[in-house]
C-alpha cells in the first residue's frame, strides 16, 4: 500500500460506535478581564448574554435555543478550560464513560455547570479537556428579531480548530468516536503527510478541524454567520468602533470548506472565526476531498497567504486539573512543505 493510499484509507474509515455525538456545542475560554471580553463578544460581535455570574459570562448566538455556546470565565491567565459536545441521549454519557475507561482514561462526572445538566469530562490522547453532555436549559431563539440584531450577527457555534503536533494521530482518535472526514490537506509525493483534516458529526464540513502546529493548543472557535455580507458588516462595525487591529486575516474565502471567513483576535488573543457558506455533507457515501499543500487555493481560494501569526499563535489549553498542557512541535510544517 503506497503512502497516498494509506492516508486515503485512514480518512475514509469511521467507526460506528453505540454512542451518538451530535455536534460541537460550547467552549469555555478563560479570560483575564471579563469586562473587556464582554465589550468584544457582546458589544462588537453581538452575542447574546444569557446569564452573568460573579466570574463568568454565558453567551449564545441569535438562532440558538440552548443556554450557551460560549463561556467566558475570569482567570489569572488566558487559556481554554474545556471544549464541549452534545450527545443524542443521556445514556450516551454512560457509553462514552465506558469507552474512555476501556481506552485507559479516567472520565469525571460534572454536575454543577451553570445552565447545563450532568456532563462527562475526559482528556483525549493529546490532553485536550473534552466535555460531553445532553441536557441544557432552553433559551429564546432570536433569529428573526431583526429589529435588535447586533454584530454580524453570529447565529451559532460551528466548530473548533485544534493546533496538533501530529495530525494523523489526532484524526485517528476522532474517527474512532464516529466522526467523518470531509476534506483534508496533505503533502505531495510518495511520503504523503497530513497538514490538516476537517471532521464532522453534524452534516456540515466540520465540528473539529485539525491543523498541524505546535500543540496541543486551540487555534480558533468558529462561529456561524448566515451570509457573507454579515462577515463584511462585522468588519465594518469593528473598524468603525476603532478596533480594526483585531482583524488578523481576511475577509476571504477558503478553498477547503468553501467558507467565507474572517479571523478576529479577542483582548486575550483567543482567535474567533466568523464563518459562512459551507455545504451539506450528510450523505453516507461522502468521499473526503483532498487538497495539495502546494495548491495556493486550499487555505484561501483567492490565493492570499495566511500571516505567520495564523500558523504560530494559538490559545493555551489547560488539563482537567487546570494545569497547562505540555507543548510539542509539529512533525510537519505546512509553510515549509509549500515552499518545497
Amino acid at each position: 500500500m503506497n503512502a497516498a493510499t494509506r492516508v486515503e484509507a485512514l480518512l475514509a474509515e469511521s467507526a460506528r460506535p453505540d454512542f451518538d455525538i451530535l455536534r460541537c456545542a460550547h467552549a469555555e475560554l478563560l479570560v483575564t478581564d471579563l469586562d473587556a471580553s464582554e465589550r468584544f463578544y457582546v458589544d462588537l460581535l453581538g452575542l447574546i448574554v444569557t446569564e452573568r455570574t460573579d466570574d463568568a459570562l454565558y453567551l449564545r448566538g441569535w438562532e440558538e435555543r440552548l443556554h450557551h455556546c460560549l463561556v467566558l470565565r475570569q482567570a489569572p491567565v488566558a487559556a481554554v478550560g474545556h471544549l464541549a459536545f452534545r450527545v443524542h441521549d443521556p445514556h450516551d454519557l454512560d457509553l462514552l464513560e465506558a469507552e474512555f475507561r476501556a481506552r485507559g482514561s479516567e472520565p469525571r462526572r460534572v454536575e454543577d455547570e451553570v445552565g447545563q445538566g450532568p456532563g462527562l469530562r475526559v482528556a483525549d490522547p493529546l490532553g485536550y479537556p473534552l466535555e460531553f453532555f445532553f441536557e441544557m436549559e432552553r433559551a429564546e431563539q432570536r433569529m428573526q428579531r431583526f429589529d435588535i440584531h447586533r454584530g454580524a450577527p453570529v447565529m451559532r457555534i460551528d466548530h473548533f480548530n485544534l493546533h496538533v503536533p501530529e495530525v494523523e494521530a489526532a484524526a485517528r482518535f476522532w474517527l474512532g468516536l464516529g466522526f467523518r472526514c470531509t476534506e483534508y490537506i496533505s503533502t505531495d509525493g510518495a511520503d504523503e503527510r497530513l497538514t490538516g483534516a476537517w471532521l464532522m458529526r453534524k452534516p456540515t464540513v466540520h465540528d473539529i478541524a485539525l491543523t498541524a502546529g505546535r500543540g496541543p493548543r486551540l487555534h480558533h472557535v468558529g462561529m456561524w454567520v448566515s451570509e457573507p455580507a454579515g462577515v463584511l458588516h462585522a468588519c465594518d462595525q469593528v473598524a468603525a468602533a476603532g478596533h480594526a487591529d483585531v482583524i488578523e486575516r481576511g475577509p476571504g474565502r477558503h478553498g477547503v470548506s468553501n467558507a467565507f471567513f474572517v479571523y478576529l483576535r479577542d483582548p486575550d488573543g483567543h482567535r474567533i472565526e466568523l464563518y459562512s457558506c459551507d455545504y451539506y455533507t450528510g450523505d453516507p457515501d461522502l468521499v473526503p476531498l483532498r487538497w495539495s499543500v502546494n495548491d495556493d487555493r486550499c487555505r484561501s481560494f483567492w490565493g492570499t497567504r495566511a500571516p505567520d501569526s495564523w500558523y504560530e499563535e494559538s490559545s493555551l489549553v489547560l488539563d482537567l486539573d487546570g494545569l497547562p498542557l505540555e507543548l510539542r512541535e509539529t512533525d510537519v510544517d505546512e509553510r515549509t512543505e509549500m515552499m518545497a
